[in-house]
């Protein structure tokens, strides 16, 4: 049954990365037909992102309501209904009305998986189920470049892939008895009442690890966002190889999180996280390099050790805070993750276009280096 359950799992966390880059594959082609600004897909990620942040804010009290198997299926259900809508949309207006639910049902299932997984799984299967994550995040841009170019609307492509989410869907209701794995922290958590926001912010250490997401998560979208540009820009490399060089940070982070499992049975969450923290410096330091083979590596080398941070600093809440309280910190991780990855990027936007966007090696070494501050912040003040 723990297989079978596993296995569930992993094909959820492909379906939460399944739609996340698809508004970027498909927007050069939507904001034609919907006769829009090129700027309005972002007015759609900040619905998308304000929903994903209240959802995981609530997520406390909505999982310990109904549990973590029922809120995981709902909003699975809730994001493909939402890419169902978009598929459906002819105006722009019916996309920011979809986004909502897109984004209530994206933070619901982050934070209540990623709590269920800590409670009663080892670091290993945190990361490999990360790793499924990225999987999907790029199975979903493939699904939606095939649409496009087999004289497919983008209509199609997001069909696609909600028919897939609904099918995910459908297999995580058909499995919800193996959900009821009897575990005392899990029993435990059901004891215990929600948390207010305000408690859960003065719990010891939950604003140095809140903080740390904030950090990692802005880190890691601004560098998707804007490796490519910086290395075609700044570095004077071509656009074709800069937009492989630059996705290339997000196969280093699937592929460190698929090695990440392996490792993390001889070290723990602290001692992978420090690991992974050095070799993100090490590939920062290879950023700055003169040399642009150096830079374009040190792009891929800073994705394998951004791999084992998110994952293993999630899986450790539990034994950090406590299980009663875990689901509540893993809520405002999630809301502190997603309120970095939205407000960050478009920073460094500003700071491109009015000052240099030679900047960038110099922004996301400055996360990086309060994010491994906070970490040790966090440490110190959850020691035992």
């Amino acid at each position: 049954m723990v297989s079978l359950l596993l296995a569930v799992l992993y094909l959820t966390f492909v379906s939460l990365g399944l739609p996340d880059s698809v508004l970027g594959s498909a927007w050069p082609t939507m904001f034609v037909e919907l006769d829009v600004p090129v700027s309005f897909a972002g007015i759609v990620s900040a619905i998308v992102a304000g929903g994903t942040i209240v959802s995981s804010l609530m997520s406390d009290r909505i999982t310990k309501r109904f549990g973590a198997s029922k809120t995981t299926a709902v909003s699975v259900m809730m994001t493909a209904l939402a890419l169902f809508g978009f598929a459906i949309s002819s105006r722009f207006w019916m996309l920011c009305l979809f986004a909502i639910p897109y984004g209530l049902g994206a933070g619901s299932v982050d934070a209540a998986l990623n709590n269920y997984v800590s409670l009663h799984f080892e670091s290993k299967h945190m990361s490999w189920l990360h790793c499924m994550w990225g999987i999907g995040s790029a199975i979903g841009p493939a699904i939606m470049g095939f649409a496009l170019t087999n004289s497919l609307s983008w209509h199609n492509g997001y069909f696609i892939i909600s028919i897939i989410q609904l099918v995910i869907c459908a297999i995580i209701f058909i499995s919800l008895p193996i959900w009821k794995k009897p575990m005392a922290e899990g029993e435990e958590q059901g004891e215990k009442r929600a948390l207010k926001l305000r408690e859960v912010i003065t719990i010891k250490g939950a604003k140095a690890v809140m903080i740390t997401f904030f950090c990692y998560c802005a880190l890691e979208a601004t560098t998707i966002l804007w490796a490519s540009t910086y290395l075609n820009l700044n570095r004077g490399i071509d656009a074709n190889t800069s937009a492989l060089w630059g996705s290339l940070y997000v196969l280093g982070i699937t592929i460190g999180r698929a090695l990440s499992g392996f490792i993390s049975m001889k070290l723990n969450d602290i001692q992978m996280t420090r690991m992974g923290e050095g070799i993100m410096v090490c590939g920062l330091v290879m950023l700055f390099a003169p040399v642009n083979i150096v830079s374009l590596i040190g792009i891929v080398v800073f994705g394998l050790g951004s791999a084992p941070v998110y994952p293993c600093i999630i899986h450790s809440t539990p034994e950090r805070f406590g299980a009663d309280k875990s689901q509540a910190l893993i809520g405002v991780q999630m809301a502190s993750a997603y309120t970095g990855t939205c407000l960050m990027p478009p920073l460094f936007g500003l700071i491109a276009e009015h000052i240099s966007i030679s900047l960038f090696p110099v922004y996301i070494g400055a996360l990086t280096i309060a994010m491994i501050a906070l970490f040790e912040v966090l440490i110190k003040k959850t020691a035992k």
